[in-house]
């Protein structure tokens, strides 16, 4: 088994430059990131500073022919999806590995399409509390990678490769044996606390402490359980109590990914959300009358933020 040494990365939000500076720190040469034009002018001039320390990556044009990267790394919003994956064209190789640290439960398919589903490891990221704000980021848990095949019974090639990679770079991560389980806890955690934490303009205290904003969280999360139950992931009551202790740890003061894009007047993920929510609702007959409320709220939000750029 051949060890991962070359690695590219596309997206440098929060969580990238959170997981993307643990592979620097494990080798600076062996990392390249996709960046193009005055964005990438930009980052070589400003660099990030992430918990302080100040990184400055290797930066490749979307254009320029370089040797196939051994893994690449996606997390970019979802409205970049379409352009990350023309962007990365370049370094996808016959034997690249792909993981999409994306949110929601349809980035690893839409990648598949494109370059074949297998190169495709399912993978999220939970429990990390980044905050980027220009060229600053920081975070005080790294939370975890949670990554693998479909069924990880036994782990595959691709998933001992990346595993490898990770206890290297010190990066947490754990392989469950069903994957699309927890890609569907993931979800329902998202649709949750992200969501009513944007409307709400709340940071994870809110919910611990005001009952009322936990119901709102839940009721959307409840949606997705009974999704769930109908094409077969079932999820159920302890998925949500268990995403309770986990919120019962995360810092008090700080907030999710949607309520700092609402708070900075960015796009959110809503579409990937409630969206998705709904449109599986409709497909499988299932009400979903929460996320319909909140998408059109984070609808007007997003509209009215436009309005004043």
């Amino acid at each position: 088994m051949n060890s991962i040494k070359n690695i590219t990365a596309i997206g440098l939000g929060a969580i990238g430059c959170a997981y993307n500076s643990k592979l620097y720190d494990l080798n600076p040469a062996g990392l390249k990131v996709i960046a193009g034009g005055e964005r990438a002018e930009r980052y070589r001039k400003n660099g990030f500073i992430i918990n302080g320390k100040r990184y400055d990556f290797t930066y490749i044009d979307p254009e320029e022919k370089t040797e196939p990267a051994d893994l690449v790394v996606v997390s970019v919003k979802a409205n970049q999806l379409y352009q990350t994956i023309e962007d990365m064209k370049n370094q996808v190789g016959e034997n690249t590995i792909i993981i999409s640290l994306m949110n929601g439960i349809t980035s690893e398919e839409i990648i598949g399409e494109k370059y074949g589903m297998d190169k495709m490891l399912y993978a999220l990221c939970i429990a990390i509390d980044g905050n980027r704000r220009e060229n600053i980021v920081n975070f005080s848990s790294y939370g975890n990678i949670i990554f693998g095949e479909k069924i990880n019974k036994t782990y595959s090639e691709k998933v001992q490769r990346v595993k490898e990679l990770f206890d290297r770079a010190k990066i947490p991560y754990n392989i469950p044996e069903n994957m699309m389980r927890s890609l569907w806890y993931k979800f329902m955690v998202n649709v949750g606390i992200n969501q009513t934490s944007a409307i709400l303009r709340g940071t994870y205290g809110i919910f611990q402490t005001v009952k009322e904003a936990r119901e709102l969280m839940e009721s959307a999360m409840w949606e997705v359980v009974r999704l769930s139950q109908k094409i077969g992931i079932d999820l159920n009551e302890d998925d949500i109590k268990n995403w309770n202790k986990v919120l019962k740890t995360m810092p008090y003061d700080s907030n999710t990914s949607m309520c700092q894009d609402v708070e900075y007047g960015r796009k959110t993920e809503v579409d990937i959300f409630a969206g998705t929510v709904c449109e599986l609702g409709e497909k499988y007959g299932i009400d979903t009358p929460v996320n319909k409320t909140l998408l059109d709220i984070i609808k007007v939000i997003e509209s009215n933020n436009a309005l004043k750029i």
